[in-house]
C-alpha cells in the first residue's frame, strides 16, 4: 500500500513503526476493534521475494533489499567486522530467517523478573505464547491450539540429523518430548513455522487479506520514519519519508515502536531521546536525557562444527536447514540451560572458511551470553546507518561456554551414530586442537544469530527505557514492544518470544 487516505490521516490512534513480527501483530490485534484506528508505518518492501517462500533459501535473503545490509563495528574478540543482517520487509525478519520457533527454558525468562521487570516472568508471558500460535500433538496446557501462526517440528528430518539426536542420546543427554516448549532440556526436534511447505511470516499469519481489508487498519510502505514528534513531553506523530517527500501523521492516542533490537534504539536516538552526551556528540537536541537507549544490546554468538557428507544428503526445500535443537546445562551454567547445538542439514559456516558444498553442521551457541554492546548514532540522519556494535564473546565467561560448547558439537559430530555420513571434519579441522588455536577458531567462525535483543529494556531502574507497561519513561503516549524490551537473553532464538511480547503488549494498549 502507499500513503494513507487524507480521512484516515484525519483519525489515526495508533500508530505502529516497523511491520516485523511485533508491528504485525500489533497493527492486527489493535484494528480488531472497530472504533479503532491503526497506521502501520514499514521502511521495506510489501512484495514478497521468491526466495522468502521457500524454507532453504532463506540465505538468498541477505544479499536483497529485505535485509538491512548492516555490519557491526569492528569486535574486539574476532578483530573483524561481521554482517549484521535484520529484515527489511513487511514480516521484517519472520521473513527472513532461519524459521526456528522455540521458546528456550523458562529460566531465562524468570531471570527477566529477577531483574525487576515484575510481570513479564515465562508464567506471564505463557498465555501470550500460546495466543500467537497453533500446534498438533503437543500439550495443550503449555502449547497453542488457536493461534494465527502454524508452527511444528519437521515432519521427514535430514537423516543427519535423526542420526545426531541417536548422537546425543548416546552421549547421555536426555530426548525431550518438545524441545521449544520452554519446560525442557535436552534434545529434539524443533518446531519451524511452516505451513503447507512454505514459510508462515508474521505478516502471512496476522496480516492477510481479510485483515489487511479492514477499513481502520492502513499500511504504508517503503516509508522509513525519519523522527517520533513530541510536545511537552507527549508524543504526538512522525514524520516519515515516502518517494522522497515527507510527511507528517499524528496520533490521537500512542505510537508504539516495533522497529527491532537496532532499528527502534535508532530512532529513539535520532528522535532526541537517548543520552545526552552522545546526542549531543552528533548535532541532535536532547528532547529527554534517557541513558539505557541503545544500551544492553545483546545477541548469540553462533560457530560451527562442518563435516562434508559420504554421500549426496537429501534436499527437501521446504525444510528448514536448523533442525534439531539442543538445550544444555554445562559446568559454567548459572541458572538453567547456557548452551544451545542446533543441527544444520546444510555446511553452514562463516562466509570466510572454506567448506564442501555437500555437508552438515552441527552448530553451537552460548545461548544466556554475559557480554553487552550498544547501538550508538554515526549521524542526526536517519540515512546513515546506527553503529552497532554487539560485544560478541566480549566476556570471557562467553568464550568459555563456546570452548564447551565446541568440544560437545565434535563428540556430536564423531559419535558411532554419524559414521554413516560422516566424511572429513572441514571446520575446524584436527590441527585445532589446544586453546590457542581454539579460541583462534571461535574467531573466526563467529556466525551471526542476529538476535539482537535489550536496547530499550523493561525494569524500574534508572537504566531501563520503558516501565513495567513498556510506556517509555519520561514520555507520554510512546511505547516499545519488540526485542529492545528484553532485559537479558532468551535461551533460544528469539522470534517465538517476540510473538509472546507483542501479544501481551496488545492487552496493555487496550486496557
Amino acid at each position: 500500500m502507499t500513503d494513507p487516505n487524507d480521512d484516515m490521516k484525519a483519525s489515526i490512534d495508533y500508530i505502529v513503526i516497523g511491520a516485523g513480527t511485533a508491528g504485525s501483530v500489533l497493527a492486527a490485534r489493535l484494528s480488531e476493534d472497530p472504533h479503532t484506528s491503526v497506521l502501520l508505518v514499514e521502511a521495506g518492501s510489501a512484495e514478497k521475494l521468491p526466495a522468502m517462500a521457500v524454507p532453504f533459501r532463506w540465505p538468498e535473503l541477505m544479499a536483497t533489499t529485505a535485509n538491512w545490509g548492516d555490519s557491526t563495528s569492528v569486535q574486539s574478540f574476532s578483530g573483524t567486522s561481521v554482517p549484521a543482517p535484520r529484515g527489511r520487509a513487511v514480516g521484517g525478519s519472520s521473513s527472513t530467517n532461519g524459521l526456528t520457533f522455540v521458546r528456550g527454558h523458562r529460566a531465562s525468562y524468570d531471570a527477566w523478573v529477577d531483574q525487576g521487570a515484575k510481570g513479564w516472568g515465562f508464567d506471564d508471558l505463557l498465555p501470550y505464547f500460546q495466543r500467537s500460535e497453533t500446534t498438533e500433538g503437543r500439550d495443550p496446557d503449555v502449547r497453542g491450539t488457536g493461534g494465527p501462526l502454524t508452527v511444528g517440528p519437521t515432519a521427514q528430518p535430514s537423516p543427519v540429523v535423526v542420526f545426531a539426536l541417536d548422537a546425543a542420546a548416546d552421549l547421555g543427554y536426555e530426548t525431550a518430548r518438545d524441545i521449544s516448549s520452554g519446560v525442557e532440556t535436552g534434545f529434539g526436534l524443533a518446531d519451524s513455522n511452516i505451513k503447507d511447505g512454505q514459510r508462515q511470516s508474521a505478516s502471512d499469519a496476522y496480516l492477510d487479506e481479510e485483515t489487511l481489508a479492514r477499513p481502520n487498519l492502513r499500511m504504508v510502505t517503503d516509508a522509513t520514519v525519519q523522527r517520533i514528534l513530541v510536545t511537552d513531553g507527549v508524543a504526538v506523530g512522525v514524520e516519515y519519508l515516502l518517494d522522497g517527500e515527507t510527511t507528517r501523521v499524528d496520533a490521537a492516542c500512542e505510537i508504539i515502536l516495533t522497529a527491532g533490537a537496532i532499528g527502534s534504539a535508532h530512532l529513539l536516538l535520532a528522535s532526541g531521546i537517548g543520552p545526552a552526551h552522545h546526542l549531543r556528540e552528533v548535532g541532535i537536541d536532547v528532547i529527554l536525557d534517557l541513558p539505557g537507549v541503545g544500551q544492553n544490546l545483546h545477541d548469540h554468538p553462533m560457530s560451527t562444527v562442518l563435516y562434508e557428507a559420504t554421500a549426496p544428503l537429501p534436499h527437501e526445500p521446504h525444510n528448514p536447514m536448523g533442525q534439531a535443537v539442543g538445550l544444555i546445562e554445562t559446568v559454567h551454567a548459572e541458572a538453567g540451560p547456557n548452551l544451545q547445538i542446533l543441527v544444520i542439514a546444510a555446511p553452514m559456516r562463516a562466509a570466510t572458511l572454506p567448506g564442501p558444498e555437500n555437508g552438515y553442521a552441527v552448530a553451537f551457541s552460548a545461548i544466556t551470553p554475559f557480554s553487552r554492546g550498544r547501538v550508538r548514532l554515526a549521524s542526526a540522519s536517519m540515512a546513515v546507518g546506527p553503529l552497532i556494535d554487539p560485544n560478541y564473546l566480549g566476556d570471557e565467561r562467553d568464550v568459555a561456554v563456546m570452548e564447551a560448547g565446541l568440544e560437545i558439537a565434535k563428540q556430536i559430530g564423531e559419535s558411532a551414530a554419524m559414521s554413516e555420513w560422516r566424511g572429513e571434519e572441514v571446520q575446524p579441522g584436527p590441527t585445532v586442537q589446544d586453546k590457542s588455536s581454539v579460541r583462534d577458531y571461535l574467531g573466526r567462525s563467529l556466525l551471526v544469530y542476529f538476535h539482537y535483543a535489550g536496547t530499550c529494556r523493561v525494569g524500574t531502574d534508572e537504566m531501563a527505557v520503558v516501565d513495567l507497561d513498556l510506556r517509555v519513561r519520561g514520555i507520554d503516549a510512546l511505547r516499545v514492544a519488540d526485542a529492545s524490551i528484553m532485559p537479558s537473553p532468551v535461551s533460544a532464538n528469539t522470534n517465538a518470544t517476540v510473538y509472546a511480547i507483542a501479544e501481551r503488549a496488545a492487552d496493555l494498549i487496550r486496557l
